[in-house]
């Protein structure tokens, strides 16, 4: 007896320093991350680790993972850190900064050394349409310039294909494609969901076309809801076509014929993806990665450290960064769901975006602010906080010009009110003017396994908890602020847009536009990009020579190491637990990442919301 006690003893204690040593490998590992990425920071922040790759009458070579956003939630200094540190990255939720894009595209036009250009989009994911356009016209500049631009891909996805198309040539793989399918929207509804967990959702909302509830009280799409958004996904499809087909010198049909001429053209080639891609001049080559290669030594040179044609990736490119301190146009960025408080990665924080505002309003450099808009909506009273800011620095004489990115819709409209001058894509999703409010409780689920709640209280209105029934007189009081809410929304609106409160009604509703439908709808002053955005506010302020002041919150030391340490995590986390997960459930996981701030961005004060959950990603 005594023996086997010994045993399990021993193999209780062999057990625990296995277990010990595990998690002290573990911690040592993490904290030898800690300190590589701590001193990664430090040179970077220094100076001393900010040289450039040289080139060598060399490529730029745009290898973009991920995806193009505004206003990427960490920073491109930490990201570029972590690529050094931790090796290039195929994580396509990475997200690069369009306009660090555009300023290196548009340095390298100028650069002597770089002779050309090759776009490697096997790991892009791509952007909202606005981006695309503005990065597709940087890239017509550098060949305008006279420099070659080669696009390499085993296939290519809509939006890769939509930089590819302005390259010089097009190569493809003769196993590939060209995945051109059109674009569609994809909601997940909880109607259902919620009546079987017994949850009553109480909304309130102003708006025929306010589909930013219609999850919680239907299990489908909404008639109202399908036509219109199948006017804006149909007009966003029709502006990738005239682009695309206009870089290809071919006509929109030609590019995409509909599904039964696809399928016909298919049939005609056995069903070869790449032979019917170049017979339909969608590509120009096909050919293998190896092949392609050689003509890219014969352009650009063979670089023998590397074994490759001479070539900096984009991430490696160093672009020369104008001195700030002078700046005369301030640029204040509203990118993500707004939420009340202070901000936080990937969302807009009323308090910060406010802060900023004034900051620029105060400055006596700063003769005139450009606020670039890239959000669906959010918090009424953050989106109201950010837009009396905005309306103080236009009272004081600083001209306020709007740069509309992929969306400005709901909130994301209400904070461009004061604007002097609104300036969207024709692509932008915008409009979307309604309020809607969301309580839910829980006292039927509650109810079912037993739990009650009670109690008193002075009045109806003081009786509100999620654990209970919502009082009918808290219901009317919802309401009456929602109506309320939307009256002063259609208000700013009419008073900025100098038309009255019945005419923007007729257009408001909750209906999404596309930015060419704003512009004739007089929501928008003029089509154009952020370029133009840059030219109107400096003729506003008259300024002769624009020098932009960007004003981001700026991460102390130790909050750039735990986003970057945080970020090399859900890099490497995530893709070890996907495997143990069935595909439906990845599924559900994307299509929930499809509705950005359902969830986990509703905290208005008052659960009053302007926010447009149907301009969400389009694919």
């Amino acid at each position: 007896m005594r023996t086997l006690w010994r045993i399990i003893a021993g193999l209780f204690r062999w057990t625990w320093r296995v277990l010990n040593f595990i998690r002290e490998f573990i911690l040592n590992l993490f904290l030898i991350l800690l300190i590589l990425v701590g001193v990664g920071i430090w040179l970077q922040v220094s100076g001393s680790g900010s040289s450039a790759t040289p080139v060598q009458q060399g490529a730029l070579r745009v290898d973009l993972t991920g995806v193009i956003v505004d206003k990427p939630s960490v920073s491109n200094k930490l990201s570029k850190l972590g690529r050094q540190l931790l090796g290039a990255s195929s994580d396509r939720l990475q997200e690069n900064s369009l306009f660090d894009v555009v300023d290196a595209i548009r340095q390298a036009k100028g650069d002597k050394n770089i002779k050309g250009m090759v776009l490697d989009l096997r790991d892009f994911a791509g952007g909202d349409q606005p981006s695309l356009q503005y990065v597709g016209k940087a890239l017509r500049e550098f060949r305008d310039s006279g420099k070659p631009i080669y696009a390499l891909g085993d296939s290519y996805s809509q939006a890769q294909y939509y930089l590819a198309s302005y390259a010089s040539k097009i190569y493809l793989s003769p196993q590939g494609t060209v995945d051109l399918h059109g674009f569609a929207t994809n909601g997940l509804y909880y109607k259902t969901l919620l009546d079987k967990l017994k949850v009553n959702s109480h909304v309130f909302r102003v708006g025929t076309y306010k589909s930013a509830v219609e999850p919680f009280l239907r299990d489908d799409m909404s008639q109202a809801a399908r036509d219109a958004d199948s006017r804006w996904v149909g007009q966003l499809w029709q502006n990738y076509l005239t682009t695309v087909a206009g870089n290809r010198q071919i006509t929109p049909d030609q590019l995409f014929p509909g599904a039964a001429a696809v399928i016909a053209g298919l049939e005609a080639v056995n069903g070869d993806t790449a032979k019917y891609a170049l017979n339909n001049k969608l590509v120009d080559v096909l050919d293998s990665r190896a092949a392609a290669d050689q003509e890219l030594v014969k352009t650009f040179g063979w670089d023998k450290a590397n074994n490759d044609y001479h070539s900096v990736s984009i991430y490696d490119y160093n672009v020369k960064q104008p001195t700030q301190q002078d700046g005369n146009i301030a640029v204040v960025m509203a990118s993500g769901a707004i939420m009340d408080g202070e901000e936080t990665p990937g969302n807009v924080g009323g308090d910060t975006t406010a802060a900023q505002i004034r900051d620029a309003r105060l400055d006596p450099k700063v003769k005139a602010i450009i606020l670039r808009v890239n959000s669906p909506g959010g918090s009424v009273t953050a989106s109201e906080a950010i837009r009396e800011e905005l309306a103080a620095a236009h009272a004081a004489g600083k001209p306020v010009v709007v740069s509309m990115g992929g969306m400005a819709a709901s909130g994301g409209y209400w904070i461009s009110t004061p604007a002097d001058y609104i300036i969207a894509s024709p692509s932008t999703l915008t409009g979307s003017i309604g309020i809607f409010g969301v309580i839910n409780t829980l006292e039927n689920s509650l109810d079912s396994i037993g739990v009650h709640t009670d109690g008193v209280a002075t009045s109806p209105l003081a009786d509100v908890a999620s654990t209970k029934a919502l009082p009918t007189e808290v219901q009317q009081l919802m309401q009456l602020t929602i109506e309320n809410g939307y009256r002063n929304f259609v208000g700013l609106v009419a008073a900025s847009r100098h038309k009255t409160p019945e005419q923007i009604d007729a257009i408001a509703q909750g209906h999404v536009w596309t930015g060419s439908d704003a512009k004739a709808n007089g929501l928008v002053d003029a089509l154009g990009d952020f370029d133009d955005a840059v030219k109107k506010a400096g003729e506003l302020a008259k300024v002769a020579t624009p020098q932009l002041t960007w004003y981001q919150d700026q991460p102390g030391m130790f909050d750039m190491l735990l986003n970057q340490v945080s970020a090399s995590a859900q890099t490497v986390l995530p893709n070890a637990l996907k495997v143990w997960l069935p595909t439906p459930m990845l599924d559900v996981m994307s299509a929930m990442k499809q509705q950005p701030g359902l969830l986990n961005n509703l905290n208005d004060p008052q659960n009053r919301y302007a926010f447009c959950l149907n301009c969400g990603e389009v694919r």
